[in-house]
């Protein structure tokens, strides 16, 4: 689906109705809710209206606090530039210029590394893993630690899936490759690049399609097919590089100022909380079930051929990674108890956890039609 058929329904407007509807159900509420106070909520997102997958998961997010408080908090999306810019939600948040936001925590590496881990690193945490670090595994504790410094309180709303390498020029046949090379990538994928001989450059979804056509950069990535797809990436550049070592399991993020968080009932912080559960199944479905169509459809109307990453690039990239990764931990000793939990639950990811999981998936694609279908035979070149 074109951004152009998702932007009617990611306007304020579509969520003011939405509040409006909720609010309408307040004639058979109990007289204390009837009677409650209402307040408007601003959340500023750093997408752009209408992208599929994050753009709807914060307009979503907005309908079902709207609705599930019954009108009491009243939100209204505001897109980048209309209140903050994109990369600003986290200041904002946190000097209480807005209520709350939907983003991706590592925007925001600039005040503390350790943000990264909130949302994806380097040969991390996949996302269903991610969501069991944070909500089993000690994270969310450590999130809020870190977040409380800036006047924020975060909470996640899903994950894309592992995405892909990114689109090229040409494509990437070993690590020299990167040297010289200009490309959108955020987070610490970013800084393995960059340490490759690449310059990383941080660009809002918005921004990326317009830096490939000025030529200030040479490169980037984005989440997968379902964005790519939309964003026209497969009409400018030619190579499709896969996987992707930067992002295995990228979670968005709801912030929110921690002044209003703090001034909540416990009613409605539990709206809040149960918006967010529920989003992050909503989130992560729609990526994983619309990338698969995304990918077929570019491969048959638009001729794309996905490009494996050469095994020695993953290794250069991978060890290289390693390096990055586990370096944050120098940085303070919250940087080092982010990291040491963050690694603790991978290191028992890679154990017994996921063992039955990993030998079905291998095994599966060896028996399921589709992959041997004319559509995928890329996957075996």
């Amino acid at each position: 689906m074109s951004i152009e058929n998702h932007a009617a329904r990611s306007t304020r407007r579509s969520v003011i109705r939405a509040g409006l509807a909720g609010a309408a159900g307040l004639l058979a509420a109990p007289a204390i809710a009837q009677t409650a106070a209402t307040r408007t909520v601003r959340m500023a997102t750093s997408w752009p209206a209408g992208l599929g997958g994050l753009a709807d998961s914060a307009v979503r997010v907005a309908q079902n606090i709207t609705e599930m408080s019954q009108g009491r908090l009243t939100v209204e999306i505001y897109g980048p530039g209309e209140l903050v810019g994109a990369l600003e939600v986290h200041d904002a948040a946190g000097n209480g210029d807005i209520e709350m936001y939907h983003s991706a925590e590592y925007y925001f590496q600039g005040k503390h590394r350790g943000l990264n881990f909130f949302t994806t690193v380097p040969l991390g945490l996949t996302m269903v893993e991610q969501a069991s670090w944070l909500s089993y595994g000690g994270g969310q504790a450590l999130w809020d630690e870190v977040n409380a410094q800036f006047g924020v309180k975060s909470l996640p709303v899903g994950g894309t899936g592992v995405q892909m390498g990114g689109w090229f020029d040409k494509p990437i046949q070993s690590a020299e490759d990167f040297n010289g090379l200009i490309m959108r990538m955020p987070g610490l994928g970013g800084q393995v690049i960059s340490e490759l001989g690449a310059e990383a450059v941080v660009l809002p979804g918005g921004g990326i399609v317009n830096a490939l056509f000025d030529q200030s950069i040479d490169a980037t990535e984005w989440v997968g097919p379902y964005n790519d797809l939309d964003f026209g990436f497969q009409k400018l550049l030619s190579t499709y590089m896969y996987p992707g070592f930067h992002e295995p399991g990228t979670m968005a993020a709801l912030g929110l100022s921690k002044p209003f968080w703090d001034g909540l009932d416990e009613r409605d912080r539990y709206v809040i909380e149960t918006a967010c559960e529920v989003e992050i199944s909503r989130h992560s479905s729609d990526y994983y079930g619309n990338s698969g169509i995304a990918l077929t459809q570019m491969i048959e109307e638009y001729g794309v051929e996905p490009t494996l990453l050469p095994d020695d690039v993953w290794d250069a990239v991978a060890a290289k990674s390693l390096e990055v990764v586990s370096g944050v931990a120098n940085d303070d000793d919250l940087a080092r108890r982010i990291f040491d939990s963050f690694d603790a639950h991978r290191s028992l990811m890679l154990g017994g956890a996921p063992l039955d999981q990993a030998e079905y998936l291998a095994r599966r694609r060896t028996l399921d039609p589709l992959w041997a279908s004319a559509a995928f035979d890329y996957l075996d070149r």
